[in-house]
């Protein structure tokens, strides 16, 4: 009996529970290292043929439907759409997620920990199973950021987050003092019951909505990140010193007379990697990558510690950076800066003439950098061969030639194992000091950038094999194999162009993609094949078992080479620093490491989906913006997405607006899945991904980072807003059964009028798109007893 047939075996016992990777060692007597690769390669094997599946806790249970549920109750986390509907995602893992539709939802909000009762669908999706709220046992959300709107005797928020979609009451006096159009953060103290909406006090004014900066500064609360550092970790930094001691040097391997340069952008004060390339001897390639060693200034459970773990990373918004250390810190005595002396960690690579690195080192050290090249520098030295750069910087050139050289071997490499390379556009946008977007421009790749990312991912790649094959408790960055239903659904995608690929997609080698990608190269498909194999690969993330990097192609990856700016690669230090430097790890602390590191990687990689949510937030925001004065120019664009309800079109800047399906009157068109495709009726004519299209701007709405365009050529449909005349005299239609008692109907009105003021514009909004019956809800004892009063 094989390996897989064992775990087999032992996963369909009636009595089997979830167990780990080391439960399944202990049962089969696995002790070696090739026995626990081997282990993990069947484990991943049976997830992906569905018969296990991996929990939170990194433990395997058997996988099973939501055909298979016994109850009618099932406890889960809720997750909102703004568009009204929701998900449970259950507690059990073995169960799938269950859809919500918005009328039974039942006043939860986007996180809540509720009890959902299991119906089945009626109408549109007759038979089919969905859920409904029946209670709530923990709330999630604890404040909101929202625009504040004030009434006569109360206020409202109406909050920015879309999946929230009941405005925050504010009794009279819990304000803060706040104004029509301030935006604020509501702390919420009463959630909605029954037909209430939930209550809160204001407790921060960011400014109104209209001020520089409160656009920014609303995503940034919104996604709950601090930008200001506590007091005591300030403290901390400013304790730090600005130099290096002599003693501190003592002990470390002293690199400082090898020629050493960073290589950033023009404008980074972070500089944390640096590198010294040499030609050897053998004819072989020695590269030395040295990190700041932040590890050493930020002690483990110090408050710089703890408050850089609660960070986890930085964050890089449009027109700020909210570090993950102090500035004193980062741009300090942890930033390479030129020469000056620095302390680091190095991972010294000899690498061969096909990219290979046959010998590595990684040690702590001190370097002096002699130069703070740029990108766009290097560039003009090693792809343009300026004659007056390469002169101004003749120290230096013979080694830029040679780290070319050397980037190039990586990357053939690379590509030879099968890497697949997903060049895509990626913009930055520009803002004067009011923080109004000036352009959007693209981001220049060159090969110096291209250089940097080559020597990076050989650090990263040498520093996780070393630590795999030690068989120690670590941290990996992790990129798992696309799911088999998604690679199935590719597959079946690109035969509409010719391409067939045989097999089921259950254990593919990214060498296949690769191939794809080279066989569309220059055709016209290129881009759409290229975006719907980029839709189809899993998310990259952190965790303590070695998975492997399926797009990298790669057995072995971490992240290493940035602690100034994620903390993953501070605790990657630590562990250097433990195992290698120290050699201070005892069986308890190595215990310690087992139990933390789950926990640590499932943290930092929560954080740093909410840092890229909150980055793609403020870009989009600011692209909404930049459009606004540009609603009625024509631009050049390609079709970046298609779904029943129209397409998304790109522009070469990388902004991304939708041409509605009502907006597209030529024809009648219909949505075909399988091409991804929108196929008109009459006269066949189709739109797909990559199609490219000239569009005009009709309209933006910033609030919703929403750009509408329509596709040149195409009339406007007759009932367009933007085509309709000036509204003229109204005329009161007749009616039948109406009360004659016109001072009875006024107080009807009044009475619906107030209910709409206690509302809020936006709530009203909602209820007129919903079909609930929803009840206004009454606080003020004082108008409501002037109410009683005028009925009487």
């Amino acid at each position: 009996m094989n390996l897989k047939q064992s775990i087999e075996e032992i996963v369909k016992q009636p009595d089997y529970e979830p167990m780990s990777v080391s439960d399944f060692q202990d049962a089969l007597g696995l002790s070696s290292a090739d026995s626990f690769r081997e282990l993990i390669k069947v484990l991943v094997e049976l997830e992906q043929v569905g018969l296990v599946e991996r929990t939170k806790t990194d433990r395997y249970q058997r996988k099973a439907s939501n055909k298979n549920l016994s109850s009618k109750l099932i406890r889960g986390t809720l997750s909102q759409n703004k568009k009204g509907f929701a998900f449970l995602r259950p507690e059990n893992e073995e169960f799938e997620d269950i859809f919500i539709p918005p009328t039974k939802i039942n006043r939860a909000l986007d996180g809540d920990t509720v009890i959902v009762e299991l119906q089945k669908s009626r109408g549109e999706h007759r038979g089919k199973v969905e859920g409904e709220v029946k209670s709530i046992e923990k709330h999630s959300v604890t404040q909101v950021v929202g625009t504040y709107s004030e009434a006569k005797h109360f206020g409202f928020v109406i909050p920015d987050d879309k999946r929230i979609m009941q405005d925050i009451f504010i009794p009279k006096g819990q304000s803060l003092g706040a104004v029509d159009g301030h935006k604020v953060l509501v702390q919420i103290t009463k959630y909605a019951d029954g037909t209430d909406n939930p209550e809160g006090h204001v407790s921060a004014i960011l400014g109104h909505k209209n001020d520089p900066g409160v656009d920014i500064l609303s995503i940034i609360y919104q996604h709950g990140i601090e930008i200001e550092f506590p007091d005591e970790v300030l403290k901390e930094a400013e304790s730090v010193p600005e130099e290096i001691k002599p003693e501190e040097i003592k002990g470390r391997r002293d690199l400082r007379n090898d020629l050493t340069i960073t290589i950033d952008g023009a404008d980074a004060k972070d500089l944390d990697d640096a590198i010294s390339v040499k030609r050897l001897d053998n004819g072989h390639t020695e590269l030395t990558v040295s990190i700041a060693d932040v590890s050493y200034y930020v002690k483990e459970g110090s408050a710089l510690d703890k408050e850089a773990y609660d960070r986890a990373t930085s964050v890089y918004l449009v027109d700020r950076v909210i570090p993950m250390i102090p500035h004193r810190l980062s741009n300090g005595i942890c930033s390479l800066n030129p020469e000056v002396d620095r302390l680091t960690l190095s991972c010294r690579m000899e690498v061969n003439e096909r990219g290979e690195v046959v010998n590595h080192d990684i040690f702590d050290s001190v370097i002096h950098s002699n130069y703070r090249m740029t990108y766009d520098a290097v560039n003009q030295i090693i792809t343009e061969k300026n004659t007056e750069v390469r002169q101004q910087y003749s120290e230096i050139v013979p080694m830029l030639d040679l780290a070319q050289d050397l980037s190039n071997r990586l990357v053939r490499m690379r590509k030879r194992r099968g890497e697949i390379n997903f060049d895509i556009n990626e913009a930055k946008v520009l803002v004067n000091q009011e923080g109004l977007p000036t352009d959007v421009i693209l981001r220049e790749r060159g090969e110096g950038e291209r250089l940097i990312e080559s020597f990076m991912l050989a650090a990263n790649e040498t520093v996780a094999e070393h630590f795999n094959k030690l068989e120690v408790p670590f941290i990996y960055r992790v990129h798992e194999q696309p799911k088999s239903d998604r690679l199935r659904q590719f597959f079946d995608f690109i035969t509409n162009f010719g391409i067939m690929v045989k097999g089921t997609g259950e254990d593919i080698h990214p060498s296949t993609l690769q191939s794809i990608q080279e066989e569309v190269e220059g055709r016209s498909e290129q881009m759409v094949i290229s975006t719907m194999m980029l839709r189809s690969m899993q998310q990259a993330h952190y965790d303590d078992t070695n998975l492997g990097h399926f797009g990298l192609s790669a057995e072995y990856y971490t992240h290493f080479t940035s602690p100034i700016r994620r903390y993953p690669d501070l605790t990657v230090h630590r562990l250097i620093r433990k195992y290698l430097v120290d050699h201070s790890m005892n069986h308890k602390e190595m215990h310690q490491w087992e139990e933390t590191l789950p926990e640590l990687a499932e943290h930092t990689s929560q954080r740093e989906r909410r840092a890229i949510e909150a980055e793609r937030d403020t870009d989009e925001l600011k692209k909404a913006e930049y459009m606004i004065q540009h609603i009625g120019d024509e631009f050049e664009g390609i079709v970046s997405s298609v779904a029943n309800f129209g397409m998304f079109i790109e522009l070469p800047n990388t902004i991304e607006g939708m041409v509605h399906i009502s907006n597209m009157t030529d024809d009648y068109y219909q949505f075909d899945e399988r091409q991804m495709a929108l196929i008109g009726e009459r006269h066949a004519k189709v739109f797909r991904i990559g199609d490219e299209v000239t569009v005009k701007v009709t309209h933006v709405d910033v609030d919703e980072r929403m750009i509408d365009f329509q596709i040149v050529g195409m009339p406007l449909p007759k009932k367009d807003k933007s085509q309709r005349p000036a509204r003229g005299k109204t005329i009161q239609a007749k009616t039948r059964g109406k009360s004659l008692d016109k001072s009875k109907d006024n107080h009807q009105k009044n009475k619906k009028k107030k209910r709409k003021q206690r509302k809020g514009k936006n709530q009203r909004q909602r209820d007129k798109q919903s079909s609930t019956k929803h009840k206004p809800f009454y606080k003020d004892k004082h108008i409501k007893k002037k109410a009683r009063r005028k009925k009487k």
